[in-house]
């Protein structure tokens, strides 16, 4: 459901006395966004307008608007979902220094249209009680027999396994990852699940001992039950590493005030604003040495899958037929 929300400024910044608000339309949520951008107010005086909304119906709205729209800045979740924008002409070219230097290469649009703003890993998380580290790997061996009956999937649906599946092909070639597809498929404990959550529940549940997931879901529970019986492992570490997705921005092809909206953009990759955001919600800064999480840092590091993330969504369609072939809900 579209909801329409307006954080007013809570200081009388002279410089934000006078500018326009800034519209953005955001997949993320009212609730988690909202700390940030009362931040951004208090401090540049700047009103900001959000209209939350699905990355589709959100960009399929940029479409319809055309040059009417009073969006200036659209955040979305995923690197497919913000290639789909950039690919639907719906994102301008952004020329800053700031962002191309403080967001890693691998983490940005190779045409400077959208830039990832927080990182998000989609790893294995496995039962404490049946399962132990040593018997994990990497995600092409869940598709192994040794896991039959004992995997959790979510549904295929979501555009986070769309994304892992497309990082398989651009990896393995269709033939490799439809063989991995084909065992995780093969190896179902349950029928796919609606959601992440669902499928760490599935896990605590005894109706499978290992699910693939965002990391953040598996933190949110952990923090909300320390002693939850689930831990995370940290796949393909000796080969292509791990998995991962990311929250990003760009600046609306028909944005009305682009230098506000890079100024907004630019804010977000500072350290301020990168500890508040992927502090909210439990994910990574995108800025090296930005602090984490006490939950997300003792999950210790990992080894990123350091390749560019915008070949998900390249891969996108290929990722969806091929997991329509293989039966993958």
């Amino acid at each position: 459901m579209k909801r329409l929300a307006l954080f007013v400024a809570l200081t009388t910044v002279t410089t934000g006395l006078f500018a326009a608000p800034l519209v953005v339309y955001s997949e993320r949520s009212e609730q988690l966004i909202k700390p940030l951008l009362e931040t951004y107010t208090a401090k540049t005086g700047v009103e900001i307008q959000v209209l939350t909304d699905d990355a589709a119906p959100l960009i399929a709205r940029l479409k319809a608007e055309g040059n009417r729209t009073p969006a200036d800045v659209l955040i979305t979740v995923d690197a497919g979902n913000l290639w789909h924008a950039a690919e639907s002409g719906m994102l301008a070219k952004v020329d800053s220094p700031i962002l191309e230097t403080r967001v890693p290469d691998y983490l940005q649009d190779p045409n400077n249209q959208w830039f990832a703003l927080t990182v998000r890993a989609r790893t294995i998380v496995y039962s404490t009680d049946r399962v132990t580290p040593a018997q994990l790997s990497t995600y092409e061996d869940l598709a192994s027999p040794a896991w039959k009956g004992k995997l959790c999937l979510r549904t295929s649906k979501k555009v986070y396994n769309q994304s892992l599946v497309g990082s398989l092909i651009n990896r393995l070639g269709d033939e490799g990852t439809r063989a991995v597809v084909d065992g995780w498929v093969n190896n179902l404990a349950t029928e796919p699940q609606s959601s992440d959550t669902k499928a760490l529940e599935a896990v605590i549940a005894g109706q499978c001992d290992v699910a693939v997931v965002n990391t953040y879901y598996f933190g949110r529970m952990q923090k909300a039950n320390p002693d939850v019986p689930l831990a995370i492992f940290w796949p393909n570490q000796a080969t292509s590493g791990v998995h991962i997705n990311v929250s990003g921005a760009g600046i609306t092809k028909h944005s009305k005030q682009p230098e506000a909206a890079q100024a907004f953009l630019e804010w977000m990759v500072s350290d301020e604003a990168q500890e508040i955001y992927a502090n909210l919600d439990m994910e990574y800064p995108v800025v090296k040495d930005v602090a984490v999480d006490p939950v997300v840092a003792k999950w210790g590091t990992f080894k990123p899958d350091t390749r560019p993330v915008y070949k998900s969504g390249e891969y996108q369609r290929q990722a969806v037929m091929l997991m329509d072939a293989a039966q993958y809900r």
